[in-house]
């Protein structure tokens, strides 16, 4: 029984160290639908940051807008993050710290297109018609991690 039980418990570590790999969930198709409205609030800014990048052996970096950690970009996702008007900085941080600095106004929607690009961030604004069109056509919508939130070990 002894061998068994240890069986069972590598193989329950095991499982656990393989759901450690889990990055940042992707939203319901009704969230990613209404996400693709491209709507604001009156009182608050809507950031769109997003990635068209389809480089297979590009990693992933991790968003973070004003120092919260927002979640980890892949290939063909986007976040939206509503803010408070005002000054921002967005940063990747992972192989590199890629960022942009943007000030943004209430009832105002931003688009942002990161690509990563040998292991560096890569942040640009981007007029709407084209951004729109580009995340309807490529991306799917990923949840924001919340406040204080701490993504898995990979």
């Amino acid at each position: 029984m002894p061998g068994n039980l240890k069986i069972l418990t590598l193989l329950v570590l095991s499982l656990a160290a393989l759901g450690g790999c889990a990055s940042t969930p992707q939203a319901s198709p009704q969230r990613d639908a209404e996400a693709k409205q491209f709507r604001a609030h009156p009182a608050t800014s809507a950031i769109y940051v997003y990635r068209t990048d389809r480089h297979a052996e590009e990693s992933g970096t991790d968003l973070y807008v004003d120092g919260r950690l927002i979640g980890a970009t892949l290939q063909q996702s986007f976040f939206r993050i509503d803010v408070n008007p005002g000054m921002h900085v967005l940063n990747g941080m992972g192989p590199d710290q890629g960022s942009l600095r943007m000030e943004t106004r209430p009832g105002q929607v931003y688009f942002v297109e990161l690509n990563v690009i040998a292991g560096n961030s890569h942040f640009a604004v981007v007029a709407p018609q084209v951004a729109r069109q580009a995340i309807i056509s490529c991306c799917e919508l990923m949840e924001n991690w919340a406040p204080g939130q701490r993504p898995l070990l990979r």
